[in-house]
Order: structure tokens, then sequence, then C-alpha cells
């Protein structure tokens, strides 16, 4: 008979809102089934000023966020607390403490709350991001200091592996492929979400989804849109996370762009009921990215089964190729080769086949089987 682990799950919960906090309920729910977990939080996850979005928190307009009973303990940018969240977290006496890391600004905190832990407590952290994609003279120190005070780590794609290996030659590590969200409601009819946003039923639907961010590449897929014939419709969703003269830019960009009149454009923060609306429509997802590691909206596409078109950056490949749900661009990253390649993916594409490739992925990789993998390691 297995005995239940007890795990402390220090990390982003409601009512924070995001990918971070979706990833963490998805997966505290398949890790609840067969183990004892406890989910401790943030109190300030980040100062208002330092955060460049419209709202860190859940709003009624969040209408599916996923309600996790959570304790608030921890403030980044007060050391006080992270003694005293430590303090807390060892009374549960946890045989596990798992954490997620995705920037180095959180690298003090939670690996102060990890070097005091009871010696017999595994200190796991999932790595969505070692390296920042815009980085800064001391991040080196600050991730060292993280990974001197973790035991081992999950990684979610090559790219992280190598920027962990690299930094710590003999890490313990499970590399395992993003899970897919499955919160977001059921796929609605093409015809129904085309209706929603004004679009022509015979168009062909490229969707950018996600967080707006210059290394993302939305610049380079509008300058791509223009090689694009009138037969395409660009329906973008997400909030922009940009400097405000680059926020300025890219509207001026849209308004003016010679297929403006093709182009819906929803600069803004996208409930989770409304995604459904965006992957229902599309015909493919478009990742046009600069840089990566891995990316979550591909999760959203596969759980709706959208197929995706992707830089061949970090470890974007890793998510598409083996599994034959999409298509890579490899570099040079040129707005016109851009093109040619999204005209080449209507060319060749058979829908029944990325809908079977994109079942088996679903199948392959839940959440309950990356919660098993975790407990295994």
């Amino acid at each position: 008979m297995n005995i239940a682990m007890n795990i402390a799950y220090l990390s982003t919960f409601y009512p924070f809102r995001g990918g971070i906090a979706q990833f963490n309920a998805s997966l505290l729910q398949a890790l609840a089934k067969t183990e004892q977990v406890e989910a401790y939080t943030f109190k300030r996850q980040y100062p208002e000023l330092l955060f460049p979005g419209s709202s860190q928190y859940v709003t009624p307009q969040d209408a599916q966020a996923e309600v996790i009973n959570s304790l608030p303990l921890l403030d980044t940018i007060n050391p006080i607390s992270y003694w005293t969240t430590a303090k807390k977290i060892r009374a549960f006496a946890p045989d596990l403490l798992l954490m997620k890391f995705w920037m180095p600004f959180f690298a003090p905190s939670l690996g102060t709350v990890a070097a005091n832990m009871l010696p017999k407590t595994k200190r796991v952290a999932i790595l969505d991001n070692l390296i920042p994609h815009e980085s800064r003279f001391f991040d080196k120190s600050l991730i060292a200091y993280f990974l001197k005070n973790t035991d081992a780590y999950v990684v979610m794609s090559q790219a992280v592996l190598d920027d962990l290996l690299h930094f710590k030659p003999q890490a313990q590590y499970l590399l395992f492929p993003h899970p897919l969200y499955d919160h977001f409601g059921q796929k609605l009819t093409r015809q129904e979400a085309l209706a929603h946003w004004g679009i022509e039923k015979d168009k062909k639907v490229l969707l950018f989804f996600g967080f707006i961010r210059k290394y993302k590449g939305l610049d380079l897929l509008l300058d791509a849109f223009a090689h694009l014939s009138q037969d395409y419709v660009l329906l973008i969703g997400g909030e922009s996370y940009l400097a405000e003269s680059e926020r300025q830019a890219l509207q001026k960009s849209i308004e003016t762009h010679p297929a403006a009149e093709r182009i819906k454009a929803h600069i803004r923060y996208i409930p989770d009921e409304e995604v459904s609306l965006f992957f229902s429509a599309a015909d493919v997802n478009i990742l046009p990215y600069r840089s990566a590691t891995q990316s979550g909206v591909t999760a959203i596409a596969y759980h709706f089964e959208v197929p995706v078109l992707v830089h061949d950056v970090g470890g974007l490949r890793e998510m598409v190729e083996p599994y034959q749900t999409g298509e890579v661009l490899e570099a040079p990253f040129t707005p016109l080769r851009l093109a040619e390649k999204i005209t080449h993916f209507f060319e060749k594409q058979n829908p029944n086949d990325w809908k079977q490739n994109l079942r088996n992925f679903k199948t392959n990789y839940s959440w309950e089987k990356l919660a098993q993998a975790i407990v295994s390691l």
C-alpha cells in the first residue's frame, strides 16, 4: 500500500491570475488525487511598479479562474517574510517542497525558503525559464543562489534543460512536455466563433494569442501579413506588456497596416471564458517568437486541437515536430519567409491528420501523468 506524500506547493495561486496560476492549479489538483498537498502563495508577488499588465489579480471577468485554497505568506520584497514562510511550511513537515521558477526576481525569496526546510524535505523546482528573455547583469548570481538551494528540477523543453546543465551539470531532472490546459471550456463550432468576430466563413484565420512582449514577434507577423492575399484574416488576442512607446508604435502599425480591414486586434487581457472564441475561429496559431524556452500558448492551442506554426527558437520545435502537430520555420526569420511558410501550411495541411495527432498528444501528456512523474522523481 502506497503512503501519501506530504507536498508543500509554493507558487502563484488564486487570487493571482495568468498562465502561471493556471498551471499551478491544474498540477495541484492532479497531485491531490494521490498525495497530501498544501498550497502556499504570495502576499505580494510583484510590486505594482514592476508589473507591466493591467492587474495581477482575478477580476469579475475571470469567471473560469480556478479557486485554490492557498495560504498567502511570501512577500518577494520583504525578507522577513522569507523566514516566516519557511517556518510555516516546516510546521507541515513536507516530504517535498514544490516551487515554480520563471525569472531571477524570485530567486531570493524562493531560494531562502528552500534553504530553510527540514533535512528530510526534497526541494523540486519546475523551471519555466532559467535565463530570462530580457536579461540583466545580476541574473546569473541570483540563478546560482536558487539552484544551490534546490535538489531536483522539472523542465519542459531541451532549451531549459541545456541552461540548467550549464549552471548545474550534475542536476537531477525530469523532462516532460507542457501538459494541456483544460479549463477553458469546450471548442465552439467554427461558424459560431467566426460570426462572433465578424469574419467571413471562407477566410483563412491566423491567430496570435497571449501576452504581447517584444520577443514574441507580433511585429514580424504583422509585416508578414502584408505579403498575404485577401484570403487571410489575422486575429490577435492578448494584453500588452510593452513599454508605452512600443505600445503606441504597435497600435499605429495596426491602424496604418495595408490590410488593416483584415486585422481583428483585441489588445487587452483575455478572460478565460473568451479563450474558446479565439481558438475556435483559428485555422492555425502562429508563434513568431524571436526567443523562447517553451510556450504555454501551444498547450492551449493543442487543447482546442488547433495546429501551430512556430519559429525554430528555444524549445518550440520540440513541442511540435516529434508530435506532428504543426509547422516549424527555420532561421532566418524574415516577414517574407514567414508569409511563404504560412501559405505552404495551408497548401499542404490535412485537418484530420492534425486533429488525430493533437488527440494523441492530449492522451500521452496529461496533468495526472506529470504529477505521477514528479512523485517518482
